[in-house]
């Protein structure tokens, strides 16, 4: 074991980020580029990129459920998230490599659809993704001791990820959306592949601090209660954030009329560059401190009555695209609270043993409100003569979020008897 895996160093929760970065990664060139790269190059409209949306949520319903059980009871390749890690890295870059290249895959396998092998390529995308993602969650509860020490693992996680989340959407602005898919290969599976090696995992999780019976008891607690009251709440905040994500393309060019599609790409690019700049900002430097004051809880639902409000601003004030990216910035607040403090909160619920089950579980507060979105809500928007529906969409659902957020209950977070966790074999 490393040194400062052993001492819990800023390096190592640094190094512990990486993997769930490179997922992040290749999440942000998918919200950047594949609506875009669908409507422009291949001339999908707006419910046929739905449609293509739609195969990462059900890849999502089955994949980190399904890889999350696995991984809590296999052990092999040294660890019991590493080899998801390892496999889903690789598959995410070779997906990202084949985003551009649609065609010419049709092509060459004699397919006349394109929607369909555009579909199969999001699919194994987005599923290699989800077989990563859970493993790279699981694996900081894995190796850290709950209270603080798990609220740092989690927002220092979200801090390194929003940066390259960042670094992804200016690449894309700057450079166009291809250089960005081909600069995300080699991101992905270099930080999929090579910090996942040097963090030690521990066959079981122990405690060095309390006796075995007290272990069995901390361990086997599971708040059913709590967590379907997290789950709803965590749902509602996802079905206005992938709103956004899928259909702000639709929005831009109603409201901004862009002259081209590379200025439609850059104005997507832009937006989410703003939004990932404060999440990424947020979590370490702000939310961690004010989580230890006043509850992560509180915290949370502050942040995202923030984000509905942000959402409701650009309804009535976006008529530029300077105007859309301040308020992309407010919206970032929210950002930075969702895609951080829900994953500690829920990880102190649930039995320990079981993290990468609940982890897969909790991931369906995420993929349900993504495939409603996908199936649902694009033939809508796409009928409806006013787009400002996307963003009045999106701020009710993060205004229903934070009022939901109110019935969830603050855990201990001072003088609290945590689990030591052992990383040693």
């Amino acid at each position: 074991m490393l040194d400062i895996q052993k001492k819990l160093t800023n390096s190592f929760y640094a190094m512990l980020s990486l993997p769930a970065t490179a997922m992040g990664f290749a999440l942000s060139i998918q919200i950047a580029a594949l609506s875009w790269i669908l409507n422009t190059k291949y001339n999908l409209d707006i419910h046929e990129i739905g449609i293509v949306w739609a195969a990462g949520p059900l890849a999502g319903i089955f994949g980190q459920v399904i890889i999350g059980l696995i991984s809590d009871k296999v052990w092999f390749w040294g660890g019991r998230r590493r080899p998801f890690i390892l496999i889903g890295g690789a598959i995410a870059a070779l997906m990202l490599l084949a985003l551009p290249n649609i065609d010419g895959i049709a092509n060459g396998l004699g397919i006349g659809s394109l929607l369909a092998v555009a579909v199969v390529i999001a699919l194994t995308l987005d599923l290699a993704i989800n077989i990563s993602f859970n493993p790279t969650r699981s694996i900081i509860a894995d190796v850290t001791p709950e209270g603080i020490a798990r609220t740092k693992g989690y927002t220092w996680m979200q801090t390194i990820s929003g940066f390259f989340g960042v670094l992804a959407y200016v690449i894309g602005a700057t450079f166009g959306n291809y250089v960005l898919i081909y600069f995300g290969v080699f991101l992905v599976l270099a930080f999929s592949l090579i910090p996942t090696l040097f963090v030690t995992e521990s066959k079981s999780l122990q405690s060095s601090d309390l006796t075995s019976e007290e272990i069995k008891a901390e361990a086997g607690k599971t708040q059913w209660n709590q967590l379907f009251r997290i789950y709803f709440a965590h749902g509602f905040s996802w079905l206005g954030i992938q709103t956004m994500f899928v259909y702000i393309i639709a929005y831009i060019q109603q409201k901004l009329s862009p002259a081209t599609d590379n200025e439609t790409g850059q104005i997507i690019a832009i937006s989410f560059a703003v939004l990932n700049t404060i999440g990424f900002i947020l979590p370490a430097f702000v939310l961690e401190p004010i989580s230890e004051k006043i509850g992560r809880v509180k915290t949370h639902l502050s942040c995202v009555a923030v984000m509905a409000i942000g959402y409701f601003g650009i309804v009535l004030f976006a008529k530029s695209s300077i105007a859309l990216f301040f308020l992309m910035a407010v919206c970032g607040i929210g950002w930075a609270a969702v895609v951080s403090l829900p994953f500690a909160i829920m990880s102190e619920k649930v039995n320990k043993a079981k993290m990468g089950f609940f982890m897969g579980i909790f991931n369906l507060s995420v993929v349900l409100p993504q495939l409603i979105v996908s199936l649902f809500f694009g033939s809508i928007i796409q009928n409806t003569v006013d787009k400002n529906l996307i963003f009045i969409i999106s701020g009710v659902s993060l205004a229903i979020s934070a009022v939901l957020w109110l019935l969830v209950k603050e855990s201990a977070q001072s003088g609290e008897k945590v689990v030591a966790v052992s990383a040693g074999h």
